[in-house]
C-alpha cells in the first residue's frame, strides 16, 4: 500500500483571487481557497446582497453587486469564473480584457468555437487562462498517470469511466434548461471524456447515443472513443440515476481501478495480469480538493508561466471539440449556435 499523508496545497496568499460569481462550486471553492491559506479578494455576483452574503461567510473583504466591477478591481489578479455555461465565455472575456487572468469552470465553454475565443484572447494578453477541470490536479491522478508512465500494466487497451447523479427534474433548473447550458453532457459527461483525454488523448473517432428529456437537454449519453493505437474509451453520464461512479484503465499487463467517486480524492488500486492487487494508494486530502488546481495557477503567476502541461489551454478546445461531435451524435443543439 502506497500512503502518503496529505499535503495540502498550502497558498502563501501574494495572489489575490476575484470569485465570479456565488452558485454552490463558488462556495466550495472560496471554502477550499479559504482554508489553505489563498487570497480571495472580492467576489462579485449580480446583485449586492449576494455578494454581501457570500462575503460575509468567506470573510471576502469587498463585495460587488456586478461582475465588471470585480474584474476592474486591482487587487484582484486572477479571476475564478462560475457562472453557467452559457456565460463562461462573455465572463471570461471580459476578465481577460481587464488585464486578469482567468480560471473557468468546467465545461470551459458551449462548444469549441467559443473555447478558441478565450484562448486566443489570453494568449493576445499574455495572460493565464486554465479550465478548472480540478480533477487532473489531485493526487490520486498524478499516481494513475504515474503507473501508466512506468508501465507497470502494460500498454494501455481501453479506459472506462462514469459519472451518474440522480438530479432535480424540475424543468426551471439550470441543468434541465437548454438556453444555460444544461443537461447531462456539460455538467457530468464532461469528467470522463477529459479523462480520456488526459490519458490517451484526442479521440481520432466519436460515437455517441443519448436520450433528451423534456425541455430538450441530454438527460443520459454514453459514448465510445476511438484513439491512437487501437485504444478504446468508453463513459456513461445520466442526471437520472446515480450509479457507481467509478473508473478503470486496462492495460496489457494488468489495470488500475479508481474507487468512487473517481473524479474526487479517493482510493487507487493497480492489479497484476493475475488480477492480483500490488499497489494501493491512499492519500488522505483535506476539503473537497479545489486547492489543488488553485495552488497551479498561483505556481504558473510566480514562475511566469502561462500553460500548465496538467490542462492546457489547447486541451480544453480539444475536448470542447470532443463534445461538439457528441452533441452532433446526439442531436443536441444549443440556442444560438
Amino acid at each position: 500500500m502506497t500512503d502518503r499523508s496529505a499535503r495540502a496545497a498550502q497558498s502563501t496568499g501574494e495572489v489575490g483571487w476575484g470569485i465570479l460569481a456565488t452558485g454552490g462550486i463558488a462556495r466550495t471553492f472560496a471554502r477550499d481557497l479559504a482554508a489553505h491559506g489563498h487570497r480571495i479578494a472580492a467576489v462579485g455576483s449580480r446583485t449586492p446582497e449576494s455578494a454581501r452574503r457570500f462575503a460575509d461567510e468567506f470573510d471576502i473583504p469587498t463585495a460587488y453587486g456586478s461582475y465588471a466591477d470585480l474584474v476592474a478591481d486591482p487587487q484582484v489578479d486572477i479571476v475564478y469564473v462560475a457562472t453557467p455555461h452559457h456565460l463562461h465565455m462573455a465572463n471570461a472575456c471580459d476578465a481577460l480584457a481587464a488585464g486578469k487572468h482567468v480560471l473557468v469552470e468546467k465545461a470551459f465553454t458551449l462548444n469549441a468555437d467559443q473555447a478558441a475565443t478565450v484562448v486566443e484572447l489570453g494568449r493576445e494578453r499574455g495572460l493565464l487562462v486554465m479550465e478548472a477541470m480540478w480533477t487532473r490536479f489531485l493526487p490520486h491522478m498524478a499516481f494513475v498517470r504515474e503507473v501508466i508512465a512506468s508501465g507497470r500494466i502494460g500498454e494501455v487497451r481501453s479506459l472506462h469511466a462514469d459519472h451518474t447523479q440522480d438530479l432535480p427534474t424540475e424543468p426551471t433548473h439550470r441543468l434541465n434548461d437548454l438556453a444555460l447550458g444544461g443537461g447531462a453532457l456539460l455538467d457530468l459527461g464532461v469528467y470522463p471524456l477529459s479523462f480520456a483525454h488526459d490519458l490517451l488523448g484526442a479521440p481520432t473517432t466519436v460515437m455517441a447515443h443519448g436520450v433528451l428529456g423534456p425541455t430538450g437537454v441530454d438527460v443520459s449519453v454514453a459514448t465510445i472513443l476511438g484513439h491512437d493505437r487501437g485504444v478504446v474509451s468508453t463513459s456513461f453520464s445520466s442526471l437520472r440515476a446515480r450509479g457507481p461512479n467509478r473508473a478503470v484503465v486496462l492495460g496489457s499487463e494488468g489495470r488500475i481501478e479508481i474507487d468512487a467517486v473517481w473524479y474526487t480524492p479517493t482510493a487507487v488500486t493497480v492489479l497484476d495480469a493475475e488480477d492480483q492487487p500490488v499497489e494501493r494508494f491512499v492519500q488522505p486530502v483535506s476539503g473537497r480538493g479545489m486547492q489543488y488546481q488553485a495552488a497551479e495557477a498561483e505556481r504558473l503567476l510566480a514562475a511566469g508561466e502561462r500553460v500548465s502541461p496538467l490542462m492546457t489551454p489547447e486541451d480544453s478546445v480539444a475536448v470542447m471539440a470532443t463534445m461538439d461531435e457528441v452533441r452532433g451524435a446526439i442531436g443536441l443543439r444549443f440556442p444560438g449556435e
